[in-house]
Formats: C-alpha cells, sequence, structure tokens
C-alpha cells in the first residue's frame, strides 16, 4: 500500500472515529439534560406508605420505592418446579418453625421451595421489612435471609 493510500485510509478512520465521539457524546448530553419547566418536572418521591418495602435506588441513582410483594401469588418457578402453597399440618409445622427462628414477624406465605430447600415462609418483621425462612423436610429451619430470599 502506498503511503498515500495510507494517509488517507488512516484519515478516513479517524474522522470516522471522531464522528463517532461526537454524535455518541450529544446523545448521551441530550439525555441528561434537564429541564425547568416546573410542568415537566418529576415530584419528589414521597414516603413509602405502610404496607411498601424499604426503598431502593433506580439505575439512575434516584430512591424509588418498592411495592410490597402481593403474597396472595405464589407459585413461583425455578429448577424446574413450581411452588405451591402449604395447607394443614404442613402450614402449621411450617409457620411454627418459622415463627421461632423470626419472633415477632407475621407470616405471609408458606410454601414448597423450588430453590432447594423442601420449604420457605415469607414473612414481615415488625419494623416492615422481609424475611424468608428455608426449612428441611422436618421443619427444622436451614436458612433466614433478608428480603424475598
Amino acid at each position: 500500500m502506498s503511503p498515500l493510500r495510507k494517509l488517507l485510509v488512516g484519515g478516513a478512520f479517524a474522522g470516522t472515529a471522531l464522528l463517532g465521539g461526537a454524535l455518541g457524546a450529544s446523545f448521551v448530553g441530550s439525555a441528561n439534560a434537564q429541564t425547568t419547566d416546573p410542568s415537566t418536572t418529576a415530584p419528589a418521591a414521597a414516603p413509602a406508605p405502610s404496607g411498601q418495602a424499604p426503598s431502593g435506588q433506580d439505575q439512575s441513582g434516584q430512591d424509588q420505592p418498592r411495592q410490597a410483594p402481593d403474597w396472595s401469588k405464589g407459585g413461583h418457578q425455578a429448577n424446574g418446579k413450581t411452588e405451591t402453597l402449604l395447607t394443614g399440618d404442613d402450614l402449621t409445622k411450617a409457620t411454627a418453625a418459622a415463627q421461632a427462628a423470626v419472633p415477632g414477624a407475621t407470616v405471609q406465605r408458606a410454601e414448597t421451595d423450588a430453590e432447594g430447600a423442601a420449604y420457605e415462609v415469607h414473612m414481615t418483621k415488625a419494623d416492615g421489612s422481609i424475611v424468608t425462612v428455608k426449612l428441611d423436610s422436618n421443619f427444622n429451619v436451614t436458612q433466614t435471609t433478608d428480603g424475598m430470599g
């Protein structure tokens, strides 16, 4: 390849890189631009009402309240298994074991576990935080995890 041709090809690559960088910067700049028009400004986040889980942060780092889970909806699937709600003696035993492990917490849902334990009990502590208690097939507590487990 001749020196002139190398110079032209190199210049074309450099120009393309600069143009791409400029376009990318303009898109990022317009996405981050904030308006001061009060009609388009989002309202400040209100404190999470009772029944909501503690707030988290979205991708921009701003606090966003998380809704409390809908406890009536069990049956999530994992590892080819579908969790089923416990009833009867199994429910009684799982509830008693979980309440002994986390005194003062309210049982929201007890079900089979699709992720390794025989059973799991989802509970809400007095402070509103969520805890999941995992149980073996003899209703012995094997793990207590903050959150939905």
